[in-house]
């Protein structure tokens, strides 16, 4: 069964099956949206994003008006979301990531998902929050970051010099919530504060040499679990954006 036989068997429909991301079934007021294996993180799917409206190259995506105004359904009249795996192939990319993406293949299950919505994107979840917070590994010497290593899973070592060299550059301030451990709790919190690697090293998957003050920004634990609670990683300018709109609410 190939993806349109699958969605047709479920009586949904689109503007073009060839560069539709996102179905619609009025009648059972269902939208279906094809859940990318490389935009999933546990329970929770990237599904639309406001920087899809255009490609890399700059041209305007035909697939994107639909999916948003599919979303639009599922916000302000009801339409319930449901979710199929998809396996990406990048076979027809070139080394700079250019091209369209090729669906290596995809599970013919569609699984309910509630829609929860980040600045411009918004992903589909069935509402399990994941319970690990990024860890940090000490790792001597050279500024040099992302090296597999093995345990159950692969893990990537973290660089305690340059988080220390971050940390000396901005303070040991959360730059989401300006929270401060030391204010907080006294001396026994001075100088602590999460280090997060604004590009994931999880998705960069190799060694790199990084800039400290660049590459890295200093989080507190909630805010540093927030933003990996989406895959991909919600960026620092967005996470202050969700947090301004809930001190308005």
């Amino acid at each position: 069964m190939n993806r349109k036989s699958f969605i047709q068997s479920h009586s949904a429909t689109c503007a073009n099956w060839t560069w539709s991301w996102s179905f619609v079934n009025a009648e059972k007021q269902t939208v279906i949206f094809g859940a990318w294996d490389m935009h999933t993180d546990g329970s929770r799917s990237l599904i639309l994003s406001e920087t899809w409206a255009k490609n890399r190259a700059g041209r305007k995506s035909p697939a994107f008006p639909q999916s948003r105004e599919h979303i639009r359904l599922i916000e302000e009249q009801g339409y319930k979301l449901l979710t199929f795996p998809i396996v990406f192939s990048d076979e027809l990319q070139d080394e700079d990531g250019f091209g369209p993406a090729k669906i290596k293949g995809f599970e013919p299950v569609l699984t309910p998902k509630s829609l929860i919505r980040v600045g411009g994107s918004w992903y589909a979840s069935d509402e399990a929050v994941p319970t690990a917070i990024p860890e940090e590994v000490s790792n001597p010497e050279r500024f040099v970051e992302g090296a597999a290593k093995t345990i159950a899973v692969n893990a990537y070592e973290r660089n305690s010099k340059a988080r220390s060299v971050c940390i000396k550059h901005y303070g040991a301030v959360c730059a989401i919530c300006n929270f401060n451990f030391e204010t907080a709790y006294g001396a026994i919190g001075k100088g602590f504060i999460h280090v997060h690697h604004i590009v994931p090293l999880a998705e960069i998957r190799r060694e790199y040499e990084l800039d400290p003050i660049r590459d890295l920004i200093p989080v507190c634990p909630n805010c540093h679990a927030i933003i990996h609670l989406t895959q991909p990683t919600m960026s620092v300018e967005e996470l202050r954006s969700c947090l301004a709109v809930a001190k308005d609410a």
